[in-house]
């Protein structure tokens, strides 16, 4: 039987999820820090899920999902990065 609990993958894991948390409140309205924490939760996703064997696109949809919740809550004053790129 292998054990699929890598302390390299869940240390990967976890510096990526600090980063997406740190970046996800980019813009400075709802709709774009929504959109910024989707688009970098769906990374962040992909890439937990390559790292540790599993699923990337699930990992993308969950990150996703998770990112855009995040940053549609957090308040301008929390965390404000500035305009995003796409404005």
């Amino acid at each position: 039987m292998t054990d699929r609990f890598s302390p390299r993958a869940f240390l990967a894991g976890a510096a990526l999820m600090l980063a997406a948390g740190s970046l996800a409140g980019c813009g400075y309205t709802p709709g774009d820090r929504a959109a910024s924490g989707g688009l970098i939760g769906a990374g962040t996703g992909a890439a937990i899920a390559a790292a540790t064997g599993g699923a990337p696109l699930a990992g993308a949809l969950i990150g996703g999902g998770i990112g855009a919740v995040g940053g549609a809550v957090t308040s301008p004053s929390a965390i404000n990065l500035g305009r995003p790129v796409w404005r």
